[in-house]
């Protein structure tokens, strides 16, 4: 739940919540996949939650107690791995995040370390007897002490063997900024005589298993019936979304995929979606307002 998120704002408003829904391993893998993407909503990279979801189907009856093991699960890469094992089961093994990266950076003066070297950074300090404290130290020093911008160096325990002290802001280089993308799409609501909105699972990688409106390229024709609901932005990771969004009856809709579901406005807001498919909500509920008046 960490990745790009916050730990104040994970703990908060989704991992006491996640925790209270599912709390065993058990509950979860026996949850139905809908139900788990509903509670990771608003998280993003929503790949993990389903395979959080796979790997706890795969641990019921107990977890690997290994990093070869662990690896082994779906979505589980080494550096997870490496932490399960060091504070589930104080296996000696180095934990490699983004604050432990840097700290390691600079104690050993990397400029643009390989991952192979990074590694070798991390086995080189590990405290074998007490993985887990040791682990657990490094990540708060990372987060707390050798901070990206003005790292208190004269508080950390690590300063006098450190060798990048004296230019922290040099270990590692900063990597250069790429830009980001713009695409452009058309979201098109297809409604029925009854107002329902039809919406179907995605079975796509990005944003996979969410549900969603029909999506069109930009340069799709507006036709006639359409009627303009607004525009939707969403800024994710590797690009920005820009959405053109439109209205069209049942009988006008050239595409309609047979696994479509007709819902109401407000079931559809109780299904798994994007931030930009509630935004969209958010434009029919301006739309069904302003017809009323």
């Amino acid at each position: 739940m960490l990745q790009q998120t916050q730990v104040a704002t994970v703990r908060d408003r989704f991992y006491s919540p996640f925790m209270k829904r599912f709390p065993t391993i058990r509950s979860l893998a026996e949850a139905d996949e809908q139900a788990v993407m509903k509670a990771w909503e608003g998280l993003g990279y929503y790949r993990r939650a389903r395979h959080l979801h796979m790997a706890a189907q795969q641990s019921i009856e107990g977890m690997p107690q290994t990093v070869e093991g662990l690896m082994a699960l779906p979505g589980i890469g080494q550096s997870t791995a490496h932490a399960i094992a060091a504070f589930a089961y104080r296996h000696p093994a180095p934990v490699l995040d983004a604050n432990v990266r840097r700290v390691l950076a600079r104690f050993f003066a990397l400029t643009d370390p390989s991952v192979k070297e990074w590694w070798q950074a991390a086995w080189a300090l590990l405290d074998t007897e007490h993985p887990d404290d040791y682990n657990q130290a490094m990540m708060d020093i990372g987060a707390m002490i050798c901070t990206p911008r003005q790292p208190a160096c004269g508080l950390c325990p690590l300063s006098s063997q450190c060798k990048g002290k004296e230019n922290p802001g040099a270990y590692p280089l900063p990597k250069a900024r790429k830009s980001t993308p713009t695409r452009r799409m058309i979201w098109l609501v297809i409604t029925d005589d009854a107002g329902n909105i039809a919406m179907w699972k995605r079975d796509e990688a990005h944003l996979g298993g969410l549900y969603r409106v029909h999506h069109l390229p930009p340069e799709a024709p507006i036709g006639p019936s359409w009627k303009k609901l607004g525009s939707i932005k969403q800024v994710y990771s590797h690009y920005t979304l820009l959405a053109d969004a439109y209205m069209i009856g049942k009988g006008d809709a050239q595409v309609l995929p047979a696994h479509a579901q007709w819902v109401t406005l407000p079931a559809a807001r109780r299904l798994p979606s994007s931030k930009a498919e509630h935004k969209l909500f958010a434009l029919l509920e301006n739309a069904e307002t302003a017809q009323r008046r």
